[in-house]
C-alpha cells in the first residue's frame, strides 16, 4: 500500500489490491479457474437442494474454503518460483505442503457435500 494511506483510503487501496490478486489468480492459475467454476455451478444447486440455512452455509462455505486455500497455495508457489528455478528441498516442500492443503480443503468440501446430499436424498 501507499505509505501514509489511512482510514477509508487504506480500505479502498486494500480492496484494489485484492481485486488485482483475484484477477492474477484467474489469469495465471488453471486450478483457481476450475475451482471457481465449481463454486459458480454448485452454489445455486446448494441453495435449491437444501431447506436449512446451516446446510446451505456449510455447502457454500466449504467451496469458498477451497478457493481461499488455492489462493494461498498459488501465492506460495509464486514466491517460491520468484526466488529461483533451481531445485531446492525446502522449495519443493513448501509447494507440496501448499498442494496438500488444497487437497485437504477439497476432501473437506467433498465430505460435507456427500453427507448433506446423502441426508437430503435418503
Amino acid at each position: 500500500m501507499k505509505p501514509g494511506a489511512t482510514g477509508f483510503q487504506r480500505i479502498i487501496n486494500a480492496f484494489g489490491y485484492s481485486v488485482k490478486g483475484l484477477r492474477a489468480a484467474y489469469i495465471n492459475e488453471a486450478a483457481f479457474r476450475q475451482e471457481l467454476a465449481l463454486l459458480i455451478v454448485l452454489s445455486p444447486f446448494a441453495l435449491m437442494v437444501t431447506d436449512s440455512g446451516i446446510e446451505r452455509f456449510l455447502l457454500i462455505s466449504s467451496l469458498l474454503l477451497v478457493i481461499i486455500v488455492e489462493l494461498i497455495n498459488s501465492a506460495i508457489e509464486a514466491v517460491v518460483d520468484r526466488i529461483g528455478s533451481d531445485h531446492h528441498e525446502l522449495s519443493g516442500r513448501a509447494k507440496d505442503i501448499g498442494s496438500a492443503a488444497v487437497l485437504i480443503a477439497l476432501l473437506n468440501a467433498s465430505i460435507i457435500w456427500l453427507i448433506i446430499l446423502y441426508n437430503y436424498f435418503s
